[in-house]
């Protein structure tokens, strides 16, 4: 006996379809554990990339702890009513709008106690409710591990690429190997490995010190055989511009942290246009045969 299809599913399914169509590319960025910096690495990874006059939306999946309103210092934003009645993400620049669960919240303060099918529902309205619109790329900040929020993503946006964040510790590589192993079971491939805290520039010299370990996310890039995009000191000022809402790249662009953001940002610009360039003359072959 087949299952029954449910038509509002299936609408809204199309629906998703077709607004992800206009995303030239979408990215995941992961990690096997908290405390890593991972949403640091998706703000300021956002936020180059609009720099580069790229547009770009940030979606915050994190939904028990949304961070990314706070980062961009637009903690109470308000989503975008259009003449046409439809609702786009909040407004940070002409490059960049974001979306996240805080804006919908009635308090800062309110706590998010969802369960897996609600907070499944709540990330497929983020893109079935809000106008997107054309992006050049979409950065979906996720919570850490592999748990609900990454499987949504992963099974609602198929063509979604990973960017998976670490720092050199054992500790945090013993669970980069399971979000990679969980990435190779949802066939979503893995666009590259940041290592974060990596090193640490010293705060009044300004010269970077190998003061923490540093090397371990490029070695084991290596060994599983993907990418390794890049690795980012230790600098305190990436903490003082997150609490401000200023992310570093943005406040302090001629820092060495914003030009090691920078190097990432154009590493990742380079393996996403390879792989589209591939896709391309994959579809092309297709065709021709």
């Amino acid at each position: 006996m087949q299952p029954m299809q449910n038509p509002l599913i299936n609408e809204q399914d199309e629906q998703i379809k077709q607004k992800l169509a206009q995303i030239d590319h979408k990215l995941m960025v992961m990690s096997g554990k908290g405390g890593v910096g991972k949403s640091t690495v998706a703000v300021n990874l956002a936020i180059g990339l609009s720099l580069e006059n790229f547009y770009v939306g940030l979606l915050d999946v994190d939904l028990h702890g949304p961070n990314v309103p706070k980062m961009l210092g637009v903690e109470r934003g308000e989503l975008k009513r259009r003449p046409d009645g439809t609702v786009g993400p909040v407004y940070y620049s002409p490059n960049l709008q974001f979306m996240s669960v805080e804006p919908l919240l009635p308090e800062k303060d309110s706590a998010v106690m969802w369960r897996g099918p609600i907070k499944m529902s709540a990330i497929r309205q983020f893109i079935y409710d809000i106008e997107w619109g054309q992006l050049d790329y979409l950065v979906v900040d996720a919570p850490p591990g592999t748990g609900d929020e990454p499987m949504t993503i992963a099974q609602m946006i198929p063509d979604a690429y990973a960017v998976v964040v670490t720092t050199p510790q054992e500790v945090s590589l013993l669970d980069v190997r399971k979000s990679i192993t969980f990435c190779r079971h949802v066939n979503m491939p893995v666009l590259g490995l940041i290592e974060n805290m990596s090193g640490m520039i010293c705060p009044h010299c300004g010269k970077a010190i190998d003061i923490f370990k540093r090397g371990g996310g490029e070695k084991l890039a290596e060994e599983l055989g993907v990418p390794f995009l890049g690795r980012i000191p230790v600098d305190p000022r990436i903490v003082t511009t997150g609490d401000s809402g200023k992310p570093v790249v943005a406040a302090y662009p001629n820092s060495q942290t914003a030009e090691v953001f920078g190097k990432i940002i154009k590493n990742v610009i380079n393996v996403t246009q390879m792989y589209k360039a591939k896709q391309e003359n994959e579809t092309q072959e297709g065709e021709n045969k």
